[in-house]
C-alpha cells in the first residue's frame, strides 16, 4: 500500500521539480543567449529621426508603398499619408470618427469611453491600382471601406465589417489582401469564437466550430501569403499562413503549457466542400511552433510577433518568431527562427488523433489515411485524376480532415534553439532585412521593438545575434506597435501609441575610429580611411575595411595609433581619487596600467578598487604618483582611451611624532568650581591636542558599540543616494557639558532628496547614543593658519579618516586610528570640527580641471 502511495506521489513530485526550475531559469540563462547590445543611444541622443502625431492616438497601422514613396498610418479616428522621405513634412488626413450616437451605444453596453468606443482603424492594405481598403472598429460597430488613393478619399458607401473586422480594439487581429481575396483571423463579435475566414469574393469561407473545434481560444498575432505555386514541379498553390497562441490540445503535465504557439496554412484556392465541409476549409491544418531551451527543459509558448523574410523565394522563406512566457508577473522574451521548408513537411507528416468531442489523445494518429491526402492543396497530379477543385474531393478526405485538424510533428527552431533569449524585456514586434556585406555574403539585420518604447538593431552571424544597438524612441515608455522597412528610403518605420517614428537604417557617423567602426559588425558600415561610411554611397569598395563575422580585424595600425585624452591629477596624501574612463561600448571591459605596467588585482588590500566608472586610488601615497592608462578591452582588440599624470602631494603639515612623556600631567578641575579653568597647553603641542581629540572622538564611537555599525549602514546609503551628483556633506557635533544630557551628533547632507523622494525631516538623521559621562570641554586652542586646512581631496589632516566622501564615486569610508588611550586634555569637538568644514576648500592646482579633478 505504501509502495502504491510512494508511485502516485512520483508525478506531483517532478511536477514541483519542474515548476521550480522553470521559475529559477528566467534568471540565470546561458550567456551565450542573453545578448548585451554594444551601444545604448538615449532619446536626446537619435541621430536623423523624424517623428509624426496629431491630435489622434494609437498610430499602429502602417502601409509603405516603395514606389509612389508614400507611408500611410491608419490611427484612432483617422487615417494619413505621409511622405515617406520625410514624414515630419507634408500629410494628407481623412478624418473617420465614430458618430456620437453610435458613441452612445457602446457605452450602454459597458464599453470604456476612454479607449474601446472609438474608430481604431484595425485594417489597411492595397486593394487595386486605384483604391486601398481599410475597416474600423467603429465603436463596437465595425465598418470598412474603399479610398481613392489618388486622391485619399473614402469613395464609397461604409461596408458591414463585422466579418471582416474584431469589435474590441485590443483582440488579436491579422490580415491580408491577396490577388483581391481578403483573409482575416480573429474573434470577430465578442461573443464569438476565434476564426480564419476569406471574406471576398465569393466563396467565402471560414474553420469549423462543431463537432470538432479547430480553434482554441486563439490569439492571432499575424499572417503571411507565400507563392509556392511559382517554379513549382507539381502544380502546388499558394498558401496563406497564420500565426497564433491558443489553449493547448495535447497531453501536458506542466501547467505552464496551457497554452501554446502555433502555424496554420490554408490553400488560396480552396473553395470548401460539396456537400461536407460546405463554406468551411478543406485544406487547413495546423502545427506546434516549439521554441525551448532543451538543457532547462524551458519552453516559450506565447507568441508576440512574426516577420517572414521570403526575398530568396518562397521555398527558401524564413519564419522569425517572438516568443514570451505565459507568466505575466516575469518578463522575459525569446527569439527563434524557423525553415518554412520544415512548415511544409511538419503538415506532410503524421495527424494528431481526435476524439469525437474534440479532446485530442496524446499518441499520434496510426490508423489509415485516406486518398488524396487529407488537407493537401489541388496538385497537377489530382487534376489528372479529375480532381479539379476542392469540392470534388471525396466526403473520405473532408471527414478526415474535419476530425484531425492538428499535426502530431513539432517544428523545431534552426539550430535547436533560441537566437536570442533577453530577461526584463519583453519584445512586442520584429521586422527583418537582407543585406548584403563587403564580404559578398547576405546577413540578415533584424529590428525589434520592445513594450517600453526601445528600438534593437541586430544582425544573425552564424547563427546567433549581435545587436549593434538599442535606441531609447520615446521619453514615455509606451509599446512598439509596428515596423515596417524600407530599403529604398533607408529607413525604418515605427508606430507606437503616440507617434510615428522614422529613423535611418544605420548611422556610420557614430563611429569615430576604425576600431569602433568595425567592432560595431554593422553590415551596412565601412571604414574608408578617414571616417565610417556606408557602404551603398560607395561605388568603389576597395579601399573599404569591414568584418562582420569577426569583428575584430582590419585595423591593427589604426588601433595603435587611436587618439586617447591625457589629463592631469593632483592630490593630497592619503585622500581618494577616482580616474575615469569611460567606455563607449557595454561590451567592452577597462584594462589600467601603471607607468606602463599592468596593474594586477584591484581589492582594498592592494590600494586600487576597479569599478565601471574608473579606477580608485585609496588613500594615495607618494609612491603611487605615476602615469595611469585606461584601455578599452573589446572581442580581443585593445585600444588606449585616457591617459593621466597622478601626483600625491605630501601633507604639508605633517611633523614628527612627539614622545608621550612631554605631555604634562592631568589635573581634574576642582569639584566646586562651576567653570573650571583651561588647561594651559604648550605652543608646540597643538596638533597633538588635536589628535587627543581624535582620540576621544574615536573612543566614544567604540563605547557606542552596536550604533556604530547602524551609522555605517545609513552613511553608505547616503553615499549611493547621491551617485552622480555633486553632493556635499557637512557634519555637526555637539557634545553638551551638562553630564545629565546624552551625547548628540546630526549628520546632515545639503540635498533632502534622494531617488525622487523628499525627506520630510529637512535631510538631518539624528543618531542619539546611550548615555555617556564627559568632563567639561576645556577652550579651543589657538586657530591654525588657512593655508594648513586646505586640501584638494577629503578632510583636514587634523580630523582622522572617519568619513570619506569621493567626488564621482559617491562612497564612504570609516575608519578607526590605532590609538587606544583617551587624552586628558579634551577640547570642544563640536566647535572645532564645525571650524575646520568652514574653511573645507578644494586648491585649484590644475590649471583646466576637468569633471573628476573638481
Amino acid at each position: 500500500m505504501r509502495m502504491t502511495s510512494d508511485v502516485a506521489w512520483l508525478p506531483y513530485l517532478q511536477l514541483l521539480c519542474s515548476m521550480s526550475a522553470l521559475w529559477a531559469y528566467p534568471f540565470r540563462p546561458p550567456l551565450d543567449l542573453d545578448v548585451i547590445p554594444r551601444t545604448t543611444v538615449l532619446y536626446t541622443g537619435l541621430w536623423g529621426c523624424r517623428r509624426f502625431s496629431d491630435a489622434a492616438l494609437n498610430y499602429s497601422t502602417l502601409l509603405l508603398e516603395e514606389e509612389a514613396g508614400v507611408l500611410y498610418v491608419g490611427a484612432r479616428g483617422s487615417l494619413y499619408a505621409l511622405h515617406a522621405p520625410n514624414i515630419s513634412g507634408s500629410r494628407r488626413t481623412i478624418d473617420w470618427e465614430a458618430p456620437e450616437d453610435q458613441k452612445q451605444l457602446c457605452l450602454n453596453i459597458g464599453k470604456d469611453n476612454k479607449t474601446e468606443c472609438f474608430n481604431h482603424i484595425r485594417f489597411l492594405q492595397r486593394f487595386n491600382s486605384t483604391h486601398l481598403y481599410t475597416c474600423g472598429t467603429h465603436a463596437f460597430s465595425p465598418l470598412c471601406a474603399y479610398i481613392n488613393s489618388g486622391e485619399f478619399k473614402i469613395s464609397s458607401v461604409f461596408e458591414e465589417g463585422r466579418e471582416k473586422c474584431p469589435y474590441d480594439p485590443a483582440k488579436g487581429y491579422t490580415g491580408l489582401i491577396a490577388d483581391g481575396q481578403m483573409y482575416t483571423a480573429s474573434q470577430y463579435e465578442f461573443w464569438s469564437s476565434p476564426d480564419i475566414r476569406r471574406n471576398s469574393p465569393n466563396p467565402t469561407l471560414r474553420t469549423e466550430d462543431a463537432p470538432t473545434r479547430w480553434l482554441h481560444e486563439a490569439d492571432f498575432v499575424g499572417s503571411a501569403l507565400l507563392r509556392e505555386s511559382v517554379n513549382n514541379s507539381v502544380g502546388d498553390d499558394d498558401k496563406v499562413y497564420f500565426f497564433f497562441t491558443e489553449k493547448s490540445e495535447e497531453h501536458t503535465p506542466y501547467f505552464s503549457h496551457s497554452r501554446v504557439a502555433r502555424v496554420a496554412r490554408v490553400c488560396k484556392r480552396d473553395r470548401g466542400g460539396l456537400l461536407t465541409l460546405q463554406k468551411k476549409w478543406t485544406s487547413f491544418l495546423k502545427a506546434r511552433l516549439v521554441c525551448s531551451l532543451p538543457a532547462y527543459e524551458f519552453h516559450f509558448n506565447v507568441l508576440r510577433g512574426v516577420f517572414v523574410l521570403d526575398d530568396t523565394g518562397a521555398q527558401d522563406a524564413v519564419l522569425y518568431a517572438i516568443f514570451g512566457l505565459e507568466w505575466k508577473s516575469i518578463k522575459a522574451s525569446a527569439i527563434c527562427r524557423y525553415s518554412m521548408a520544415d512548415v511544409r513537411q511538419a503538415f506532410d507528416g503524421p495527424y494528431m488523433e481526435s476524439t469525437e468531442d474534440g479532446n485530442p489523445r496524446s499518441a499520434e494518429y496510426t490508423g489509415k489515411i485516406p486518398e488524396p491526402r487529407p488537407g493537401s492543396c489541388i496538385t497537377d497530379q489530382l487534376r489528372a485524376r479529375g480532381i479539379n477543385f476542392s469540392t470534388d474531393l471525396p466526403d473520405d478526405v473532408l471527414h478526415f480532415v474535419r476530425r484531425h485538424p492538428l499535426m502530431s510533428r513539432q517544428i523545431l527552431p534552426l539550430g535547436q534553439r533560441p537566437l536570442l533569449f533577453k530577461r526584463t524585456v519583453d519584445y512586442t514586434k520584429i521586422a527583418v532585412h537582407q543585406v548584403a556585406a563587403l564580404d559578398g555574403q547576405m546577413y540578415h539585420m533584424l529590428f525589434i521593438g520592445t513594450d517600453e518604447g526601445w528600438l534593437q538593431r541586430a544582425v544573425e552571424v552564424k547563427g546567433a545575434l549581435h545587436i549593434i544597438e538599442e535606441l531609447q524612441l520615446f521619453e514615455e515608455p509606451q509599446p512598439v506597435d509596428s515596423i515596417v522597412i524600407s530599403p529604398k528610403q533607408m529607413s525604418v518605420y515605427v508606430g507606437s501609441p503616440s507617434a510615428v517614428v522614422q529613423l535611418p537604417l544605420s548611422t556610420c557617423g557614430r563611429y569615430m575610429s576604425c576600431t569602433d567602426c568595425v567592432l560595431a559588425r554593422d553590415p551596412f558600415c565601412a571604414w574608408d580611411g578617414k571616417e565610417c561610411v556606408e557602404i551603398t554611397s560607395h561605388t568603389d569598395r576597395s579601399s573599404l575595411t569591414q568584418d562582420i563575422l569577426n569583428g575584430n580585424e582590419g585595423c591593427e595600425e589604426s588601433a595603435a595609433d587611436a587618439p586617447s585624452l591625457h589629463r592631469m591629477r593632483y592630490v593630497m596624501a592619503g585622500d581618494d581619487v577616482l580616474l575615469q574612463c569611460e567606455l563607449a561600448s557595454n561590451l567592452a571591459s577597462s584594462q589600467w596600467t601603471l607607468q606602463g605596467q599592468e596593474l594586477q588585482g584591484y581589492g582594498l588590500g592592494s590600494g586600487y578598487r576597479i569599478g565601471t566608472d574608473g579606477l580608485l586610488v585609496i588613500g594615495a601615497q607618494p609612491g603611487q604618483s605615476g602615469e595611469y592608462a585606461c584601455f578599452s578591452l573589446e572581442n580581443g582588440v585593445r585600444v588606449p582611451v585616457v591617459v593621466y599624470a597622478l601626483t600625491v602631494k605630501q601633507d604639508p603639515r605633517a611633523e614628527p611624532p612627539v614622545k608621550a612623556t612631554l605631555l604634562p600631567p592631568y589635573t581634574s578641575p576642582a569639584p566646586q568650581s562651576p567653570h573650571p579653568a583651561p588647561i594651559p597647553l604648550p605652543p608646540n603641542l597643538e596638533f597633538l591636542s588635536l589628535r587627543n581629540m581624535e582620540a576621544m572622538y574615536l573612543s566614544l564611537i567604540t563605547i557606542l558599540g552596536g550604533l556604530c555599525l547602524v551609522l555605517t549602514v545609513v552613511l553608505l546609503y547616503v553615499g549611493f543616494c547621491v551617485q552622480g551628483r555633486r553632493g556635499k556633506y557637512s557634519l555637526r557635533a555637539a557634545a553638551r557639558a551638562d553630564r545629565k544630557k546624552n551625547t548628540h551628533m546630526e549628520l546632515k547632507t545639503i540635498s533632502s532628496h534622494c531617488n525622487g523622494k523628499v525627506d520630510t525631516h529637512d535631510g538631518l538623521l539624528h543618531i542619539v547614543p546611550g548615555e555617556a559621562q564627559l568632563p567639561p570641554a576645556p577652550p579651543l586652542p589657538p586657530p591654525l593658519p588657512n593655508s594648513e586646512t586646505e586640501y584638494t581631496n577629503g578632510l583636514s589632516a587634523t580630523l582622522p579618516s572617519v568619513l570619506r566622501k569621493m567626488n564621482g564615486n559617491s562612497y564612504v569610508l570609516l575608519r578607526q586610528s590605532d590609538g587606544d588611550t583617551i587624552s586628558p586634555l579634551y577640547y570642544s569637538f563640536t566647535e572645532e570640527l564645525n571650524r575646520i568644514l568652514e574653511k573645507r576648500k578644494h586648491m585649484q592646482l590644475c590649471s583646466k580641471p576637468d569633471e573628476s579633478s573638481v
